[in-house]
């Protein structure tokens, strides 16, 4: 899975935020606001991973237990796939 191409992502303030640029703009007339978390893990997305890859990717980068990152990779993956951002 990966994010589908066509989102920038950008700084505002201690915030970032991805937008849809391009045709994609056409079907996706919103921004995504990212904590975090949420931007490593759209990062990681920006290239072809599984939700095994992203678990090990939390659990090197932040202080958490197992249970925890794959809890927060599963909210991640549905709220993308449910806003249609995931190929």
């Amino acid at each position: 899975m990966k994010i589908k191409n066509g989102f920038v992502l950008s700084k505002i303030g201690n915030d970032t935020v991805a937008v849809a640029t391009g045709e994609l703009s056409r079907n996706f007339a919103g921004v995504v606001m990212l904590g975090g978390c949420g931007a490593f893990l759209w990062e990681k997305l920006t290239e072809e991973t599984d939700r095994e890859a992203l678990v090990e990717a939390l659990l090197a980068e932040y202080d958490v237990d197992k249970e925890r990152a794959s809890r927060d990779v599963d909210d991640f993956i549905k709220k993308l796939s449910d806003a249609g951002i995931l190929e």
